[in-house]
């Protein structure tokens, strides 16, 4: 039992030192990883260190160009008006009397590239902005744009979490985005309906102050709507095709057509044309803009702590897997496979609740569970994907004072911390349970 004993007590020192001593998650993972080996007593000290280091590297070398690719991509979108003209298109395409619908459109298809918070602090004017212009709740407004924000953020690569489980646990993106795109729709329908029914109760005093300051971008030099998609969904569509291509029943054959697709598909390459598509976004593309100061260089400094974070998640995980653990927990802890799905999800909660962020729950859950798939019976592909995408709906469960993004939402947003707690944090519960409730039946049906 001490091979479980270890893994608890790793489990809380990752929770204290991020949440508690406010430690960068590189630190608390990477100390793990090395203490835990050590103190396991199934692998010499050279072991130790020839297992981290391929941890380490493994996994960044399988997400890391997609993370950085797909950071790039945000930045683009968010520095050109991008974002503001996709939300436009949304309002167009709903129409003025499905505002809140609209928003959550904008939320869930703009936080594909862009970082949740990030996106909220752009998106949030045009939204104190239409709430003041039709006279309807902001409360309600911000809620569909935050959940809708949130959802994309937590399921759908190549936002980092997403792609860092699918690295760690040596899923298929192009699968994992096959089965995150519905769950993360119900995902999306759930939290509109929230913003309809509860939080467009409530009212938020939108008094003038520091946080009223909007971005404002000239519409004759932003992008076309047509633009601003196509490096958002581009590199999905080609991801997701050539995980079709691969299927056993080879559906497009094994000729020059596959050859194409394979390589294209590939999610490195696919974000790559994204990052060519996005230079298509400015009016007018600089060198300035291509610089290690401008906006390429803005969204890889973005991408580089997601990508450290996720190589110590993952040399963490290859540490638990060299130390025979899966065997351990097999033995003794029989109930682990009468969770089945569920028990992503709960680790995943469970890692959220306590320290706060996503992205570290969904690291940390996707190295935990990496060598217990096999005993647990979700070694194929299909279970790979899923179980990424139970982490992901986990991870949305829920955001609170330990989560830098309530923070964002109440203080763009005007709300005060009871506001929050009832509005953003119930807001990612229900979301969240909904989401994890769906991944359960696609596993009934796929598993």
């Amino acid at each position: 039992m001490w091979l479980i004993i270890l893994l608890l007590l790793s489990i809380v020192f990752i929770i204290i030192s991020t949440s508690v001593l406010k430690w960068h998650p590189f630190l608390s993972l990477i100390l793990v990883a090395f203490g835990f080996g050590v103190l396991s007593g199934k692998m010499t000290l050279t072991e130790v260190v020839e297992t981290v280091n391929d941890g380490f590297g493994s996994t960044i070398g399988y997400i890391g160009i997609v993370i950085l690719a797909g950071s790039i991509i945000g930045k683009f979108l968010e520095m050109s008006g991008g974002a503001f003209k996709l939300a436009g298109g949304a309002l167009k395409l709903v129409g003025k009397k499905k505002v809140p619908l609209a928003m959550s459109i904008v939320g869930y298809i703009v936080s594909i590239p862009v970082f949740c918070d990030s996106a909220f602090i752009v998106l949030s004017p045009l939204a104190k902005a239409i709430s003041k212009k039709l006279k309807i709740s902001l409360a309600m407004l911000a809620i569909a744009l935050s959940l809708g924000l949130y959802v994309t953020h937590s399921l759908i690569p190549p936002t980092p979490g997403p792609v860092a489980a699918a690295g760690i646990l040596q899923a298929d993106l192009g699968m994992v985005i096959l089965y995150g795109l519905p769950v993360s729709l119900i995902g999306l329908v759930t939290g509109w309906l929230f913003s309809l029914k509860i939080a467009s109760k409530h009212q938020i005093k939108t008094d003038s102050g520091q946080n009223e300051k909007e971005q404002v971008f000239d519409d004759k030099n932003s992008p076309s709507l047509v633009k601003s998609l196509l490096p958002v969904f581009v590199p999905i569509i080609l991801i997701v095709i050539r995980s079709v291509s691969i299927l056993p029943s080879i559906p497009f054959g094994e000729g020059n057509l596959f050859e194409i697709l394979n390589f294209i598909g590939q999610p490195s390459v696919a974000l790559l044309i994204g990052v060519g598509l996005s230079f298509l976004l400015p009016a007018k593309l600089t060198k300035d803009m291509l610089s290690t100061t401008g906006w390429l260089g803005q969204g890889i400094i973005a991408a580089a702590s997601i990508i450290i974070v996720t190589g110590s998640g993952g040399a963490f995980g290859k540490v638990l897997q060299a130390s025979g653990i899966a065997a351990v927990i097999q033995n003794n802890l029989s109930g682990a496979q009468t969770l089945g799905i569920w028990l992503p999800v709960i680790i995943a909660l469970s890692l959220k609740i306590a320290q706060g962020s996503s992205t570290v729950a969904i690291i940390t859950t996707a190295s935990l569970m990496a060598p217990l798939l096999a005993s647990l019976g979700m070694d194929s592909p299909t279970a790979r994907a899923l179980v990424v995408t139970a982490i992901g709906a986990g991870s949305i469960i829920a955001s609170h004072a330990n989560d830098s993004y309530f923070w964002v939402v109440t203080q763009m947003t005007g709300m005060n911390v009871k506001q929050g707690y009832k509005l953003q944090t119930l807001g990612t519960l229900v979301m969240g349970i909904m989401s994890a409730t769906a991944v359960w039946l696609i596993s009934l049906w796929v598993l």
